[in-house]
């Protein structure tokens, strides 16, 4: 039996209950990815060209400090990466969260939540930080996503 992981970035909540969600539908661990210093509501303004989110898209070098990491990571096969899309990409903390880890022979499933942008470039920014794993296409989810939507389309990356 394959063990599976939902770790996820949430700014204002909404990701983190798709992914809450999303680890019930389908039996995993849940891991939320926290940020070293907690984004305000100015820092996530994407309209003010000078807000951190804005500064830390505009380089995709960049690489926000995490707070915490996961326990034992070498005992997931599947890790289900969850988080808002930001300029039509996964914001870089996502990068430094799987930089952080050997990822070697692991599946790495990307999902987003979004009010309206699709996944856009979100793998090809997010493959340079996936060595050794395989990157699956992921996929955007509304906010309110059912279980049953979410473990359907879930169950096919696992096993």
């Amino acid at each position: 039996m394959s063990k599976v992981l939902v770790a996820y970035f949430s700014a204002s909540g909404v990701t983190a209950k798709l992914a809450k969600k999303l680890a019930s539908a389908i039996g995993a661990d849940l891991h939320e990815i926290k940020p070293e210093k907690p984004y305000t509501s100015a820092d996530l303004d994407w309209r003010d060209s000078n807000s951190r989110s804005s500064v830390e898209m505009k380089d995709k070098s960049f690489r926000p400090a995490i707070a915490n990491s996961v326990e034992n990571m070498d005992q997931y096969d599947t890790v289900f990466v969850a988080f808002p899309i930001w300029w039509y990409v996964a914001p870089t903390i996502i990068n430094t969260f799987l930089e952080a880890y050997n990822l070697d022979g692991k599946k790495i499933v990307p999902l987003a939540t979004s009010g309206s942008s699709g996944m856009g470039n979100t793998n090809k920014e997010l493959a340079p930080s996936c060595k050794g794993a395989t990157l699956e296409e992921g996929k955007r989810f509304a906010a309110n996503a059912g279980e049953k939507e979410l473990a359907d389309w879930a169950k096919k990356f696992i096993g």
